[in-house]
């Protein structure tokens, strides 16, 4: 039992990385074989040049697109947990703001960007690009947060009743506990929409003055340099990734302590 167990452990490990060098050989294969132009799309290994030929450049731009979007996801946790706990507090209050909410999480951030930017300063464009990464990075976590704070145990509300519980004991005490789990998954999924929106915000605001892995493709894509913008689309995603690895630990983690301490 144990053999199979590490032995389905070991293919479970491997196959993603398997199944990525097949996808790879085919590519290089059908490069070569099609003779593909390389500006139409380069073999991964004219990938792999360009990335060894600007490595330093794309490593300082994937820098500055990890702290916008890591700024974007603070300045989205610091208005929306309070929002989400003061909405908890009153029926009406929902029912204000939770429209308000949806409105602005289906509003493309392509269409507010040129305001944002205006309001931000010309030559501020990173403020901008920040605020637009929080407003894509806004709705997971309140979503989550607030549908937390409204899942407590029943049984525990009514025994919070009994004790006469003000609301705000109601809320610090029985109802952000429950709301942990929800934030956190909240939080795995905003990150992700926080690279998403900075990467479009530095799209559309058009500004090299962020210099992030944004600028880059469109400066490379201005060239035709092809392979170049396939490099820094592939640093973008493995910081994508790498960056929802970590979440999805700290999310383990600290689910588990949540739960020890129920």
């Amino acid at each position: 039992m144990d053999r199979y167990v590490a032995r389905e452990s070991l293919v479970s490990a491997i196959a993603p990385w398997a199944l990525a060098a097949v996808l790879l050989a085919t590519w290089e294969a059908a490069c070569v074989g099609l003779r593909v132009p390389a500006y139409l799309l380069p073999a991964p290994v004219d990938v792999a040049a360009a990335f060894w030929s600007h490595a330093g450049e794309l490593l300082v731009s994937a820098l500055a697109t990890l702290w916008m979007a890591l700024a974007a996801l603070a300045l989205a946790i610091a208005v929306t947990i309070p929002l989400a706990l003061a909405t908890a507090l009153s029926p009406t209050a929902e029912r204000a703001v939770q429209p308000l909410a949806v409105t602005l999480q289906v509003t493309p951030v392509v269409a507010i960007a040129p305001l944002v930017t205006i309001w931000a300063g010309l030559d501020h464009a990173g403020r901008a690009i920040v605020v637009l990464a929080a407003v894509v990075a806004f709705f997971p976590l309140f979503s989550g947060a607030l549908t937390g704070l409204k899942s407590a145990d029943p049984d525990l509300e009514r025994l919070f009743d009994l004790y006469g519980a003000s609301r705000i004991q109601r809320l610090f005490r029985l109802r952000a506990p429950a709301a942990a789990p929800f934030v956190l998954e909240g939080l795995k999924v905003a990150v992700g929409l926080a690279v998403i929106g900075a990467v479009v915000a530095e799209f559309v605001a058009g500004s090299g003055e962020a210099q992030g892995l944004a600028w880059r493709v469109l400066e490379a894509e201005h060239q035709l340099r092809t392979a170049e913008m396939f490099a820094a689309l592939a640093v973008l995603a493995a910081m994508a990734a790498a960056l929802h690895a970590v979440m999805g630990l700290f999310e383990r983690a600290a689910l588990a302590r949540w739960r020890g301490r129920g």
